[in-house]
């Protein structure tokens, strides 16, 4: 059963809002993590694309869900490949997901103030924000590089209150990734949506935990 989200707009003071899976359709980087990068490791190390692959889905396991996970600079090093340029190579594949700016027009007419909690390392963050800028629609942008733990973990709520002082009970978040709502819930922030179609190629899977929208046209008006 699908959990509707059940608030009113009135109860919100700010908007936390996750970029890759949120806003933007996270079609690119399943693709760039999960296929251009293999291929372009396979060509520098001689290697068929299969042994590639298995190779860096198990190198990205072994820190998922850290802050390393989206270094660039680390996967630079560690890979031997210059990611921030391969980012722009494919940076046509960069798009704004469904009703994303009409529900952003839609809060800032009502005075809400938006902000994008991100782990995107600042460069993926600048490739991103060149082929669709929507940096004018938030008070502040901050990558968890800056608060210096993910997401994922609890202790990055704690030191993003230090930064940017916030009413847990009057903020809502909403994140593709569940592992990262569960982490805000423990912290107490209140109101939590979860994103149940991050990539336009996946098939919607709705939460069994938390609110649960396809899109941002499914929130109350």
């Amino acid at each position: 059963m699908v959990i509707s989200p059940n608030f009113s707009w009135q109860e919100i003071d700010k908007l936390f809002l996750d970029m890759d899976g949120t806003l933007l359709d996270k079609y690119f980087d399943d693709y760039f993590w999960e296929q251009f990068v293999p291929e372009t490791y396979a060509k520098k190390n001689g290697i068929d694309f299969t042994s590639a692959k298995t190779v860096l889905m198990n190198t990205y396991r072994s820190v998922e869900s850290t802050l390393v996970w989206t270094d660039l600079d680390y996967w630079a090093e560690r890979l031997g490949l210059d990611i921030p340029h391969l980012k722009k190579e494919i940076d046509h594949l960069v798009q704004i997901r469904p009703h994303v700016l009409p529900f952003l027009d839609h809060m800032k007419a009502m005075g809400k103030d938006l902000y994008l909690i991100t782990n995107a390392h600042p460069k993926a963050l600048a490739v991103k924000m060149d082929k669709v800028n929507i940096r004018g629609y938030f008070k502040q942008i901050i990558c968890s590089q800056d608060v210096g733990v993910a997401k994922e973990q609890v202790e990055f709520w704690d030191r993003l209150q230090q930064l940017l002082p916030y009413d847990r009970t009057r903020t809502i978040f909403a994140d593709d990734t569940e592992n990262v709502l569960f982490s805000a819930k423990e912290y107490g922030i209140r109101h939590l949506v979860h994103i149940a179609k991050p990539s336009s190629k996946l098939a919607t899977k709705y939460s069994t935990h938390f609110p649960s929208i396809a899109s941002f046209g499914e929130l109350p008006s």
